[in-house]
């Protein structure tokens, strides 16, 4: 008997349309399989070994929905499913990133992603009566090219961050980032525009203010 895809393809739309929705229930079997096999491919790669860069390059292929050249991901990473996350070129990732991708995430060119970094496309309703069924919500979370990411960072659903960007250690981001911008805070606030001045690089201590 041909499999029934009517409420598959109604959460389906719901996602896209950022509607609130639930991903498990009957009728929904092939996304718990597009889930189990994503956080499969996912432990296989964070079981490789440091000098098993071939397996994790083919990982990487199974696993992402595209993947370009001299992209680096330190182990371990995990994933919601893996396939709805896209990086450019030149991506570089330390370890213990987490993608919450229900829907897409898209990652461009030469982006650098410090340790323990969250990007979520994925939230929850504020009143707890509509989320006591588990409803959610996701929007597509877009990181331009040139970007850098500081450890501990959480970026959240919807969220553009703009290209050249650096968002500080720590941060949640909440809402847009401009291009060419240094954000930092909880929720993440615009501290100031990346110049030309900037190329004049130094070492500062923490806590001393640039000049």
């Amino acid at each position: 008997m041909p499999h029934d895809d009517t409420a598959e393809r109604e959460v389906r739309r719901r996602m896209a349309d950022h509607e609130l929705y639930t991903d498990s229930a009957p009728g929904l079997e092939r996304l718990e399989e597009e889930r189990f096999r994503g956080k499969e491919l996912a432990a296989k790669y964070n079981g490789t070994g440091p000098r098993d860069q071939e397996a994790r390059r083919s990982l990487l292929g199974e696993l992402l929905g595209s993947v370009g050249h001299g992209v680096w991901i330190e182990p371990p990473l995990h994933v919601a499913y893996g396939r709805h996350v896209h990086l450019g070129d030149d991506v570089y990732v330390n370890f213990g990133l987490t993608l919450v991708d229900d829907v897409e995430v898209f990652v461009g060119d030469r982006v650098m992603v410090a340790p323990h970094v969250t990007i979520s496309t994925t939230g929850h309703p504020v009143h707890p009566g509509l989320r006591r069924d588990g409803s959610q919500f996701s929007a597509p979370v877009r990181i331009e090219d040139d970007v850098w990411i500081g450890a501990g960072a959480v970026i959240l659903p919807g969220v553009t961050v703009g290209r050249g960007s650096v968002v500080g250690a720590g941060s949640v981001v909440t809402a847009d980032v401009p291009p060419m911008t240094v954000v930092a805070g909880t929720p993440a606030r615009v501290l100031r525009q990346i110049t030309d001045a900037d190329r004049e690089w130094t070492y500062r201590p923490p806590g001393t203010a640039r000049t």
